[in-house]
């Protein structure tokens, strides 16, 4: 029983080390993401705009500020698009909770059939599926490449040498701030420019940011990251 228990751990430890190894990620800070060479990156999600819906006046407009947008940022800038299961289960439980409430025992009935109709949707995997829009805002310290790489190197170097002390971390923490700052500036002018085109923004905070990257990581878990997160 023991050396079972040992096994599973020891494997979990191998499978959690092999993830991290190809994962280009040192940690994630409030609401941005540190890469092992430094680079920032902030991901900013999108709502959708259906351009079929819009008279030809609407479309030439929407199409005229799109091409705005991407000619006047002098950053790369990733879009990214996700389709992805859709849970129902908060849905649900809204619903559910309506119901108690109905006094009508014909109308309670109508729910009560609707609710049935959802659920079994719900529970029937991969045929409900919604479409997610992000924007991934990067930041490099170093514009040159070879001053990247280099970078990486010395940083390789320091961990080597487990130089780590606290004011070496409190140093790390005010560069941080302090480059988090032009990475924030991005982020405002790459919302701006979406809002221009009729699209609603929002920048991601630290728990939504780990719920995306678990989900990208793992698309075939139906568990929402939130449920394993330490609160």
């Amino acid at each position: 029983m023991w050396k079972s228990e040992k096994d599973k751990i020891i494997k979990k430890k191998e499978v959690s080390e092999s993830t991290d190894k190809y994962l280009n990620i040192s940690e994630i800070r409030w609401d941005t993401i540190v890469l092992k060479d430094d680079g920032l990156r902030a991901i900013i999600k999108c709502s959708w705009l259906n351009i079929d819906l819009r008279n030809s006046e609407e479309q030439k407009i929407v199409a005229e500020r799109y091409s705005r947008f991407l000619n006047s940022i002098d950053f790369p800038i990733q879009i990214l698009l996700r389709s992805t299961y859709l849970d129902l289960s908060d849905y649900l439980s809204y619903v559910k909770t309506n119901i108690d409430l109905v006094e009508n025992e014909v109308l309670k009935w109508q729910w009560d059939q609707y609710f049935d109709f959802l659920k079994k949707l719900n529970d029937s995997q991969w045929l409900l599926f919604t479409k997610e829009f992000y924007v991934v805002v990067p930041y490099y310290v170093f514009d040159d490449t070879k001053k990247i790489r280099q970078n990486q190197f010395n940083k390789i170097m320091s961990i080597l040498s487990n130089a780590e002390t606290a004011e070496s971390i409190a140093n790390k923490l005010r560069q941080l701030y302090k480059w988090r700052k032009h990475l924030d500036q991005r982020c405002s002018l790459v919302q701006n420019w979406l809002n221009w085109i009729w699209l609603q923004t929002r920048r991601l905070e630290f728990k939504e940011i780990v719920s995306l990257l678990f989900e990208v990581y793992n698309p075939l878990s139906l568990k929402k990251q939130s449920e394993i997160l330490i609160q």
